[in-house]
C-alpha cells in the first residue's frame, strides 16, 4: 500500500479568500467570516494525504464512497467549494480549482465527485434573479449537502432516457424516468436534475432528495476507473417535486439565451481538466517517489552492480534516461498546468461579469477551455502511460492484489474514464475555427 506523499505533489496556492461554514470550517469560522487561505491550504494538503494513504485500496475495494465523503464533510469540503455569496460563503473561483486539483492527485473518483458539486452549487446563480424561490447556495453550505446529477435532460441512448415533469397542481409535479449519471448520485444529499414538463416542453431544473421511496439508484458495479466517483443509474417512478424545489427553467430558445448562464457547461469542463491534470501529477510525484526509493537502496558508483544484461548499472537517479524522461513528463506536466491556468484566469474574470459578460468574451472562454481539455487531457494520458515504465513493472501493478505495490495503473484507468468522452477532434475545429474564421462558439446551456 502507498504512504502518505506530504509535500510531493505541486502545491495549492489559493487564489482567493474562500469562505468558512459555521461549525464546519477549520477553527469554527462562522459563515460571515472569511476564513485564512492558510487553513484551508492546510486541511486540503491533510485531506489530500489522508487520501493518498489508502487510495489503492479503496480503488482495489470499489465500494460507494460513503467513507470518502464523511472524510469530505469532516473537513468541510462541501461546503466550502458552493457558489461564493455575500456574507464570505464558498470559494473563489481559483480556490474552488486548486481544492479539486489537489484532491485530484490523491484520489481522481474524490475530486470528480467535487467538481460536479461545485458547479451544480452555481444553478441557480447561472439561472439568473428569476430562479425558483429555494435559496440553494445558501441551504447547500447550511445543511452540508452534496449535490450530483445533471441539468440536460438526457438522450436517445437507453440509459440516458429523458426526465418527465407532469404537473400535479398548485405548481406542484411528480417525476418520472430513467437516467444514468457519472458521478454522485450514489452518495449524494441532494440532486439537481433537468427534466421536460410534459405539458408546455419547458425544461425545468428540480432538487430532488435520493432518499425519498420513490427514487431508485443502481450503482455502476464495474467501471475501468473513477471507480469511486459514485456513478449509477436513477429512476424516478413518480417523485414529488414540491413548488419550492423548482430551481428555474431553462430558455427553449437558445438565440435568447445569455452569454453568462452559459459558463455552466464551461465550468465543468474546466474543473473536470484540473481532475484529469491532477491526476497526472499525482501519478508523476508518486512515481518520482519510487525512483527515490529506489536510488536510495542502490549501491553507491563505487560497488556498481551487474545490469541484467551483464553490464555495469548506475543507481536509479543517475541513469541518463530516467533523467530525460522525468524530464520530459514534469516539462508536460507544466506545460498543461499553464494552459489550464489561462483558461482558469478567464472562466474567473467571466463569472465575476455576471450580466455585463458579451458574446466575444464568452467565445474566448469557450476556446480557452477547449484548448485546456485538449492538451492537458493528452498531457494527462501521456504521463500516466508513461510512469508505469518509469517504476519497476513488479510494483508498478497488482491487478490480483497479492502484493504491496502502489497500483499505478490506477492512474491511467482514471484519467482514461474521465477523458473517453471528450471528442478532441471537435474541440480542435472549433478552436481552428475561432481562430482561422473569428466564429463564436455556439450559446448553450448544456454540456
Amino acid at each position: 500500500m502507498s504512504t502518505p506523499r506530504k509535500s510531493t505533489r505541486p502545491p495549492f496556492v489559493p487564489a482567493g479568500r474562500p469562505g468558512g461554514h459555521p461549525a464546519d470550517g477549520p477553527g469554527g469560522h462562522p459563515a460571515d467570516r472569511p476564513a485564512d487561505d492558510e487553513i484551508w491550504l492546510r486541511v486540503t494538503r491533510e485531506l489530500a494525504d489522508d487520501l493518498a494513504s489508502d487510495a489503492m485500496a479503496r480503488d482495489r475495494a470499489g465500494k460507494p464512497p460513503f467513507d470518502e465523503v464523511a472524510r469530505l464533510q469532516e473537513a468541510g469540503l462541501p461546503a466550502l467549494l458552493t457558489a461564493p455569496g455575500p456574507h464570505g460563503r464558498g470559494a473563489d473561483w481559483r480556490s474552488a480549482c486548486g481544492v479539486i486539483r489537489e484532491i485530484s492527485a490523491a484520489d481522481g473518483s474524490v475530486g470528480e465527485l467535487l467538481a460536479h458539486h461545485s458547479v451544480l452549487s452555481w444553478t441557480t446563480r447561472f439561472l439568473g434573479p428569476a430562479a425558483g424561490p429555494l435559496d440553494l447556495e445558501a441551504r447547500t453550505a447550511e445543511e452540508r449537502w452534496l449535490l450530483a446529477g445533471a441539468v440536460e435532460p438526457g438522450g436517445p441512448e437507453p440509459d440516458r432516457a429523458g426526465l418527465a415533469l407532469t404537473p400535479a397542481g398548485g405548481g406542484a409535479y411528480v417525476l418520472d424516468g430513467r437516467r444514468a449519471f457519472a458521478s454522485g448520485v450514489t452518495v449524494a444529499d441532494r440532486l439537481v436534475v433537468g427534466a421536460r414538463c410534459t405539458e408546455t416542453g419547458d425544461l425545468l431544473l428540480v432538487l430532488v432528495d435520493p432518499a425519498h421511496p420513490a427514487v431508485f439508484t443502481d450503482p455502476y458495479p464495474e467501471r475501468v476507473g473513477q471507480r469511486l466517483a459514485g456513478a449509477g443509474t436513477v429512476t424516478f417512478d413518480r417523485a414529488p417535486v414540491a413548488p419550492g424545489q423548482v430551481l428555474g427553467a431553462l430558455p427553449r430558445d437558445e438565440h435568447a439565451v445569455a452569454p453568462y448562464p452559459t459558463l455552466a457547461p464551461l465550468a465543468l469542463r474546466l474543473l473536470l481538466v484540473h481532475v484529469g491534470l491532477g491526476i497526472a501529477e499525482g501519478a508523476l510525484a508518486e512515481a518520482r517517489d519510487v525512483s527515490r526509493a529506489s536510488q536510495a537502496t542502490s549501491p553507491p558508483p563505487a560497488d556498481l552492480a551487474l545490469g541484467p544484461s551483464g553490464a555495469l548499472s548506475a543507481p536509479a537517479g543517475d541513469d541518463p534516461y530516467l533523467l530525460r524522461s522525468y524530464g520530459e513528463l514534469a516539462t508536460a506536466a507544466h506545460t498543461a498546468a499553464a494552459v489550464v491556468e489561462r483558461a482558469t484566469d478567464a472562466l474567473a474574470r467571466g463569472l465575476l461579469a455576471g450580466p455585463f459578460l458579451d458574446v466575444e468574451e464568452r467565445s474566448d472562454i469557450a476556446v480557452l477551455v477547449a484548448a485546456a481539455e485538449t492538451v492537458a487531457n493528452r498531457v494527462a494520458l501521456d504521463i500516466t502511460t508513461r510512469v508505469l515504465q518509469l517504476v519497476d513493472p513488479a510494483t508498478a501493478a497488482d491487478p490480483y492484489g497479492t502484493g504491496p505495490g502502489p497500483g499505478f495503473d490506477r492512474f491511467w484507468r482514471n484519467v482514461r474514464a474521465l477523458t473517453a468522452a471528450v471528442p478532441p477532434d471537435h474541440r480542435l475545429r472549433d478552436i481552428g475555427d475561432h481562430y482561422l474564421n473569428g466564429t463564436h462558439a455556439r450559446l448553450t446551456l448544456l454540456a
